[in-house]
């Protein structure tokens, strides 16, 4: 799954994300946004300047978002991103309102349309995490020039192959072909009971 896979997704699939800024007591928000254009590189939104939602971001440029798309849980697709963003004022507004005519529903007149702000996310990292496969898929990706921090389990030099970790691994996503194994970080749930239950604990956590 490729960065333009994903952003390509949240934008025509998914579209209403749930977004989280901090208020001036550092406190986090949440609202709900539509994510109305990429560029393949970029995500862009849009609000009103008189909203509260607008000083938040203004004030604190960093942004936190979630999108989920499917029937359930268990046939769900998630894109999740932290990044920065910055108001670009009025560009592309007009892109915007092309590609999404609901826009032109709201706001039906030209002449108030200028209270709109675009903001554009322009870097950070993100993730997909699709739960309707088996096993699951997940994949880390950047935007711009956002730097991936490796996370995750990982088994060290330690390991004594005993295979432990692969009898409790709910989706088997550990090869033990060799030593020390190894996880497949595509297919890993993150849950940790490998580590816990690693006698020589040399399965740890990272990021």
């Amino acid at each position: 799954m490729k960065e333009k896979e994903c952003l390509d997704i949240l934008v025509n699939q998914i579209h209403t994300v749930i977004i989280a800024t901090n208020n001036q007591e550092n406190h986090p928000i949440t609202c709900a946004i539509d994510i109305m254009l990429s560029d393949g590189n970029n995500l862009y939104f849009l609000t009103a300047k008189g909203k509260n939602f607008y000083q938040r971001l203004i004030n604190s440029p960093y942004i936190s978002l979630t999108g989920i798309k499917g029937e359930d849980t268990m046939h769900s697709i998630a894109i999740s991103i932290n990044g920065k963003v910055k108001n670009i004022g009025s560009n592309k507004l007009d892109e915007i309102f092309a590609k999404n005519p609901y826009m032109k529903e709201i706001y039906p007149n030209e002449d108030a349309r200028n209270i709109l702000k675009v903001f554009q996310i322009y870097e950070g990292t993100g993730e997909y995490f699709d739960l309707s496969k088996k096993p699951i898929e997940r994949y880390n990706f950047t935007l711009g020039v956002g730097k991936l921090k490796e996370e995750g389990y990982f088994v060290t030099d330690t390991c004594i192959g005993c295979k432990l970790c692969y009898k409790i691994c709910p989706q088997k996503c550990i090869d033990i072909t060799n030593k020390p194994v190894a996880i497949n970080q595509k297919h890993c749930l993150y849950c940790g009971k490998c580590a816990e239950i690693c006698p020589k604990q040399a399965i740890i956590r990272r990021g």
